[in-house]
């Protein structure tokens, strides 16, 4: 193991007064901030989809378009962003994005037209789904090593349980109450004055900057290196990062299972109602998904301490291939359940792999440039995700085409990642 000459040490009353590892105040309010994501993803926005239809003129085959060159073009300004927070740090940058997300959000209340939708789109996925996900998700990493995938198995289940589950029933609620504008502008103002401000109180960089090490271990001094980290971690630049098959494997794997995620998300009342379900029962299985999403991501967070994730990522895709096939058969309540529940699981396990992977496999020194070009992949994962179904349903009057396709993607690439190896660097 190399041991790196030792931090300077920054002052924090906060940190210092705090009478339990800060780590554990940086999970709470990094969870808050995933959770502050939600009016950017897509089980959020896919409640207006209908509006946006109706309202605006638009065809549906349209606003997926728009959807997806929209998170695609927000996905652009994700690597900088990645390495804006290794220059800048967590606590400066989500101030700064949450300031211009919860804007945003108040915009999309004000779109008229095609052009404005797109440009809302824009900015909603690449501050939201985008960049406060990822400045929220880093901080995190930063605070917990050893402990990593157990920390963020518990950030996943709040985040299901407060994101997944309670949003698409909050906007439900203001909707009727407010109309689709001022419920988005609602939504807006409350991530301005919510997590800016607690953004700003409470985010603060690297524990080993204020004398603490990771997960709470003893404090590092000059006179006991032996407190220093036991586990040893290898840091990566992003150059080298990217020239692993590994990377690319990763990220391919989980831009697919985002693809595939977002694009039944966006679609998921129209596919109900092909199956000869009811509307209201696409908004009720949102609640077994964040049910199974929960399970499995604080199952998996605790295994991915002490499994390969590679392991991990195969049981993903494996369980998405499952729900693909279910979608195709939605002729009753149990079937949907069913489908919820792997749908959810296999987020679960997704978001797990996603939130650990780049720091336990590059380590933490360049994470945010690394995670950063990571989620520029993702998002392109996700502006693709509504296009092929809304292909299949517009041009051959069902989705079964596009869930048979995907299915056995999905299918190839857990194979694939259960062959994979960890990276190795050559020193």
């Amino acid at each position: 193991m190399q041991i790196e000459s030792l931090p300077a040490t920054k002052v924090s009353r906060l940190v210092q007064k705090t009478p339990f590892f800060y780590g554990w105040v940086v999970l709470a309010v990094g969870t808050l901030g995933i959770i502050m994501t939600s009016p950017g993803q897509t089980y959020a926005v896919s409640i207006f989809i209908e509006h946006f239809i109706a309202d605006l003129g638009l065809s549906r085959s349209l606003v997926s378009t728009l959807y997806a060159v929209g998170t695609l073009s927000g996905s652009l300004a994700l690597p900088l962003v990645g390495r804006q927070i290794d220059r800048r740090g967590s606590r400066v940058m989500v101030v700064i994005i949450s300031l211009l997300f919860g804007l945003a959000c108040i915009y999309m209340g004000l779109v008229r037209g095609a052009m404005t939708l797109a440009l809302g789109f824009v900015a909603i996925r690449m501050l939201g789904q985008g960049s406060l996900g990822l400045v929220s998700q880093n901080v995190i990493n930063q605070w917990w090593q050893q402990r990593r995938g157990t920390m963020m198995g518990l950030s996943g289940v709040a985040s299901s349980l407060l994101g997944l589950s309670a949003f698409p029933a909050l906007i439900n609620w203001l909707i009727p109450l407010f109309g689709w504008r001022m419920s988005y502008a609602l939504l807006g103002g409350f991530v301005l004055l919510v997590m800016a401000p607690l953004g700003l109180i409470f985010f603060r960089e690297r524990p080993e900057q204020y004398g603490l090490q990771p997960d709470g271990r003893f404090p590092i001094t000059s006179v006991n290196p032996a407190t220093l980290p036991t586990r040893a971690e290898t840091n990566w630049t992003l150059g080298e990062a990217l020239r692993t098959p590994v990377f690319w494997l990763v990220s391919g794997s989980m831009a697919l299972l985002v693809l595939i995620g977002t694009g039944l998300f966006f679609h998921m009342v129209s596919l109900f109602k092909d199956n000869g379900l009811p509307a209201a029962m696409a908004a009720t299985v949102y609640t077994p998904i964040a049910v199974a999403t929960a399970v499995a991501t604080l199952g998996s967070g605790f295994l991915a301490d002490r499994l390969p994730l590679r392991w991990i990522l195969a049981a993903s895709l494996l369980l998405m291939a499952l729900a693909l096939a279910l979608a195709q058969r939605l002729s009753s309540s149990p079937l949907a359940i069913g489908y919820g529940v792997a749908l959810g699981a296999s987020m679960g396990l997704h978001r797990t792999v996603t939130a650990v992977v780049f720091a336990h496999y590059f380590g933490r020194a360049h994470l945010g440039s690394i995670s950063g070009a990571a989620a520029a992949i993702l998002v392109v994962g996700a502006a693709l995700g509504p296009i092929p179904f809304a292909l299949a349903r517009d041009g051959l009057g069902s989705y079964h085409l596009a869930l048979t396709l995907l299915a056995w993607l999905a299918l190839i690439l857990a194979v694939a990642s259960l062959l994979m190896r960890p990276p190795e660097k050559a020193f």
